[in-house]
């Protein structure tokens, strides 16, 4: 069998939903791919890098023993990570193929709950935004686990040039013991991104901005800056999706006319578009061949 696990890009509610409050992260086609071969003797893990995330997720689900094969999926061509949530994807692949191999039937809400809890113990925290849009896919609001789905959009992404640490950022923030009305007006922000995606987004980016300099949390680079400058000229939006300091933009731009004015300009200054789609929830591809969502 094999599953294609969806990465995520959060598109507001960054730090704050550390707090509590909440956020709006969308699922794209940007993730990580498990293959599954049954094996009654021995269990054989193969992965890119390393394995602190997916051992600890097949154990946390009694995984069968079996050859269990984990590669990115769709990986975009950077030099180096993108920050799309690779660990988060491949937490979750590993829960679901876990889960499937033994005949258990796919739930979304229980594998973001065993991945969020494994993910959390390897990486020392964390809010589950990225587990919880690889796990359920679309665009969601995300608020303490708890996830709502909402109506789709199209936003543009765009490669920052360099990869960025979240960690490190993450620290500076929970250090900053000023966070109580930047997690009110992030509310606020994120709430009315239904009426006006736009000037939520161009909100958030104000009150991000604030916050970095009175946190001294370095997050613009020159690139992510270019693109936010570049959106806000045609009438959109855009702002780094995580922690900032690197990774990758997104935008929104009023209309498809827009959106092509905008790729063109941020191509026009060296910079690169990372195509994205927009991803249901993972797909399983078992043996047959048969797809199922």
């Amino acid at each position: 069998m094999r599953i294609d696990v969806p990465g995520k890009i959060v598109l507001m509610g960054e730090y704050a939903v550390l707090d509590g409050a909440p956020a709006i992260v969308a699922a794209v086609d940007r993730g990580v791919r498990c293959t599954f071969s049954a094996n009654d003797s021995r269990m054989t893990l193969r992965v890119p890098q390393d394995d602190r995330f997916v051992s600890p997720a097949l154990a946390a689900v009694n995984a069968p023993t079996g050859q269990y094969d984990f590669q990115p999926w769709n990986q975009p061509k950077t030099s180096t990570k993108a920050g799309f949530g690779g660990s988060a994807a491949a937490t979750v692949a590993a829960v679901m193929v876990g889960r499937l191999a033994q005949g258990e039937e796919h739930d979304a809400n229980l594998v973001q709950q065993i991945a969020t809890r494994v993910h959390r113990a390897v990486q020392g925290g964390g809010s589950g935004i990225d587990v919880a849009a690889s796990a359920h896919g679309g665009v969601l609001r995300f608020q303490n686990g708890d996830v709502e789905q909402l109506p789709s959009i199209h936003p543009v992404v765009v490669w920052s040039g360099s990869s960025a640490q979240t960690g490190p950022r993450v620290q500076q923030y929970l250090a900053w013991t000023e966070r109580a009305h930047f997690v009110r007006d992030t509310n606020t922000a994120v709430e009315s991104f239904g009426a006006d995606p736009i000037l939520a987004m161009a909100e958030m980016t104000k009150l991000l901005d604030h916050m970095s300099q009175l946190a001294g949390i370095d997050y613009w680079t020159p690139a992510l800056f270019a693109i936010s400058t570049l959106a806000k000229k045609l009438g959109g939006a855009a702002k780094p999706s995580g922690a900032g300091g690197g990774d990758i933009a997104v935008a929104l731009l009023p209309s498809s006319l827009e959106r092509a004015h905008f790729v063109r300009d941020i191509e026009a200054a060296g910079l690169q578009i990372i195509p994205v789609n927009l991803c249901d929830g993972p797909t399983f591809h078992p043996s047959d061949g048969a797809d199922h969502a």
